[in-house]
């Protein structure tokens, strides 16, 4: 199995599907999966500008448009993660993961899934220590504010994901986790990036619940972006397992933004499956997931309650179905998008059917008080 891995994507799909058919054409071999670290940028049109946080003048439609009107299509299997730089209110929507293109997933806001008999998990969005014990409680149109607190990762999230017991093969997060600086070549990192000293030297440079997740769960591989620099470590965990992390840079010319890496005894089907110890934590935390800004103590379900209900689902189920519909106006780069102002947001049919799928009611919109923006 050969998977490529890219850092920040910032919306450069052309140059990132060129390049991965660069490196077949010039090795001979054929990317399989290709994983993307965030700041991925799924902007459908003009409005989904609008909740991607970053000065306006830097706001691009790119070219994840013409993925989406299916002018143009993925040439292998697409599984990513958010960033700080996405169309929030378009990953609202597929908050559980979901197809935001034909052959272009997303992994949610936490998520684990099966690929070519790699499990494979990852956590979108940046730590902010002051967003981290808030609900999920921003909803579009999202105010100045909001736009920058929405892909603040979220305590409820991590602790999900600290429920895994199983094996993880790869896992993907936007920020470093905290302390990795120190476990690969760091006198290289500080020379490329020499603003990082103090940070590393206070200890406050990554993510503190992405270190959690990679001492507790500890993948055999992670990989990250954000920084935009390459930089490989290894963490030893001190029971003979180690987790081998890369970060790489964003798509630039020149930049080392993609890496490929053979996984030879990697046999199971090229298709994205579900994981089903990952449905039974979703479905066991569904009833405590926080939608306020204050979040609210709640008991959660025995997860091996629902883990033994999943299990009882049909096999035939276990493949994500290729389901991708519209859910807003193709962007016509002739014409300006006419209609609702604001920032475009609709309940997905994806997540209509997973949540149908594990049996749980429809939460996303369930805040008092706040316009759903559809």
């Amino acid at each position: 199995l050969q998977v490529a891995v890219v850092g920040c994507a910032h919306g450069e799909l052309d140059k990132i599907f060129a390049t991965v058919r660069h490196v077949e054409a010039s090795e001979g071999l054929k990317i399989d999966l290709l994983l993307c670290c965030g700041d991925f940028q799924a902007v459908r049109n003009e409005l989904d500008l609008q909740s991607l946080a970053c000065p306006p003048k830097y706001r691009s439609m790119n070219s994840f448009w013409k993925y989406y009107a299916g002018i143009e299509t993925a040439p292998c299997t697409t599984v990513f993660i958010g960033g700080n730089h996405e169309a929030s209110n378009y990953l609202w929507e597929l908050y559980y993961g979901g197809w935001v293109a034909p052959n272009i997933y997303y992994l949610g806001a936490a998520g684990v899934i099966w690929f070519g008999g790699l499990r494979i998990g990852g956590l979108s969005g940046i730590y902010k220590q002051h967003d981290y014990h808030r609900g999920h409680f921003e909803r579009p149109p999202y105010n100045l504010n909001e736009l920058r607190s929405v892909f603040h990762v979220r305590e409820y999230d991590v602790h999900k994901l600290l429920q895994i017991k199983e094996p993880i093969d790869i896992f993907m997060s936007h920020d470093w986790p905290q302390g990795i600086a120190q476990c690969g070549d760091l006198q290289g990192l500080l020379r490329y990036k020499p603003f990082l000293q103090q940070e590393i030297a206070d200890n406050v440079l990554g993510s503190v619940p992405a270190r959690n997740v990679l001492l507790n769960l500890k993948p055999s591989y992670w990989f990250s972006a954000h920084l935009h620099a390459k930089f490989a470590a290894i963490v030893k965990h001190g029971d003979e397992k180690t987790t081998k992390f890369l970060a790489l840079d964003k798509c630039l010319p020149g930049r080392p933004f993609l890496q490929v890496f053979d996984f030879p005894t990697a046999d199971g089907t090229l298709e994205v499956t579900y994981d089903k110890e990952w449905l039974g934590i979703t479905r066991a935390y569904h009833s405590c997931f926080p939608l306020e800004r204050v979040v609210r103590t709640r008991a959660c379900s025995d997860i091996k309650i629902h883990r033994d209900w999943v299990e009882n689902l049909s096999l035939t189920k276990s493949l994500i179905p290729s389901s991708f519909q519209q859910t807003a106006p193709i962007y016509d780069p002739h014409r300006k998008l006419t209609g609702p102002t604001g920032m475009w947001h609709a309940q997905n049919p994806q997540t209509e059917y997973f949540l149908d799928l594990l049996q749980l009611p429809y939460l996303l919109d369930a805040t008092p008080g706040r316009a759903q923006g559809k």
